[in-house]
């Protein structure tokens, strides 16, 4: 009995511990080298749940199944079109970011972006004028996912509105988002001055048919391509698009050149576009939004399939419960500020870009881009150890978007509520900062995590959808 043990003491002893850190630390007092498994009790009230849908007989083929469709996804640029004809959007109907919300619980900057747009529309005279409309309830108000579509911060879209239109054949689905208008004191981030609708307009009369000639002329645009090129550039998909925004100017430029259009208009369109280091995200946002919608309405699947945020809810959906949404406070970024602006200064959470991190770029891959520290706060460690938590919460790797820096490991993608929960690690976000007060723009960059209690209640839900 004993032989297994001999020499046991002749070699330095190899510890690995979990839970409390009272034993480790006693151990480094004595000179022992200790390895932290980094074990966390499940979130507080949900051993129950997560039992029961841990045990589901169904959930370890449903996940495969929702990881292989998502991975499988195309995203192909074939059109630039209207909303009112690309989403058959109706005059005085106005889509937003995140969950559903209405008037009374808006927050400045969603409040801003939807002055801005029934003034774009022509339905007000004034911002007080448009404010008291929205006020009365005169317009209807719908998320962008409602509609297969996703949009950036506010994500405010109106009928006249431009919209990138992306299609995956292999699951026969289309989404859509509006054309990126630049930072600063933009719709997206709730400004509505003078400047902001003249742009607008521009983006409608000349950028937007120049564009959809350059599509139409130059053939399709493989976006997912494009983003798997971007992360072995430095670029994560969500707040650096440096790489991303140039090769897609590179598929565009040809036909955006040849457009019948006045030499004024196309260069202007070329210089607005070329200028703008973000052009590429309202093509990548779409992108993973097909890549998620391609996974839903799985029974048994514990994969998230929408993160988005309104700036006042942070809202969830999975595929196991379909188009049913859980949500929670949003919270406020923590990062780096423009000019004179602090933390006081910024709103809540807010935007459909964390559907990047759902489809496993953005903050699951800062490693790829450690300079994006420089723009959201952290360091380069916090950047790689990010990607790295997040292998925990995901279902496994992406195939084709890699991670050069992590030996070209995938990225961490399918997010799985159950692990979340279980570890209570939170999926890592880095987003843009609205002000908070309507009119404001832009105010900073930072890092955010979603509200615990969305997955709770997601747990929960799939624990009653479990059969019986």
């Amino acid at each position: 009995m004993t032989a297994p043990l001999r020499g046991l003491l002749g070699a330095d002893p190899v510890v690995a511990t979990s839970g409390v850190a009272l034993f480790a630390d006693a151990l480094r007092d004595q000179a022992v080298a200790v390895t932290d498994a980094g074990w966390h009790p499940p979130l507080p009230g949900t051993e129950a749940a997560l039992a029961r849908v841990m045990a589901d007989p169904r959930r370890e083929e449903a996940n495969a199944t929702a990881l292989a469709r998502m991975t499988a996804a195309e995203a192909t640029l074939v059109d630039v079109a209207p909303a009112s004809e690309s989403l058959g959007l109706e005059r005085g109907t106005f889509l937003h970011a995140g969950p559903p919300l209405e008037w009374e619980r808006a927050s400045g900057p969603m409040r801003g972006a939807l002055i801005g747009a029934v003034l774009l529309e022509g339905l007000a005279d004034s911002p007080e004028e448009a404010e008291q409309r929205l006020a009365a309830a005169e317009f209807e108000l719908e998320p962008c996912h409602h509609r297969g579509a996703v949009g950036p911060m506010a994500g405010v879209v109106s009928p006249s509105m431009w919209m990138y239109v992306l299609r995956d054949e292999v699951h026969d689905n289309t989404s859509w988002c509006s054309l990126n208008e630049g930072l600063g004191k933009v719709l997206r981030y709730g400004a509505y001055g003078a400047e902001v609708i003249e742009r607008l307009r521009w983006m409608g009369d000349v950028l937007g048919p120049i564009l959809r000639q350059a599509v139409r002329s130059t053939g399709p645009v493989d976006v997912r391509a494009i983003i798997a090129q971007m992360l072995q550039m430095g670029d994560e998909g969500h707040n650096r698009n440096r790489a991303g925004s140039l090769m897609l100017l590179r598929e565009l430029l040809p036909g955006m050149i040849t457009a019948d259009a006045s030499s004024t208009d196309v260069a202007e369109a070329v210089r607005f576009s070329g200028a703008n280091e973000h052009f590429f995200l309202n093509l990548g946002m779409p992108a993973c939004k097909l890549a998620t919608r391609a996974a839903e309405g799985i029974p048994g699947s514990t994969v998230v399939t929408t993160m988005a945020r309104n700036g006042t809810d942070f809202g969830i959906r999975v595929s196991g419960t379909g188009d049913g949404w859980f949500t929670g406070p949003a919270n406020t970024p923590q990062g780096l500020f423009l000019g004179d602006y602090g933390p006081e200064d910024a709103n809540p959470d807010i935007g459909d870009s964390a559907i990047t991190e759902t489809g496993g770029i953005g903050g699951f891959a800062m490693a790829a881009a450690p300079a994006i520290v420089r723009f959201v706060g952290g360091d380069v460690p916090f950047a790689l150890a990010a990607t790295r938590r997040m292998y925990e919460v995901t279902v496994d790797e992406h195939p084709v978007y890699q991670v050069p820096i992590l030996g070209f490991r995938g990225t961490p993608v399918g997010i799985d509520v159950t692990k979340v929960v279980r570890t209570g690690e939170l999926p890592q976000i880095n987003t843009g900062m609205a002000g908070r007060v309507a009119g404001t723009g832009q105010v900073g960059a930072g890092l955010v995590t979603p509200p615990e209690e969305c997955f709770v209640a997601a747990v929960a839900a799939l624990a009653d959808a479990v059969p019986r």
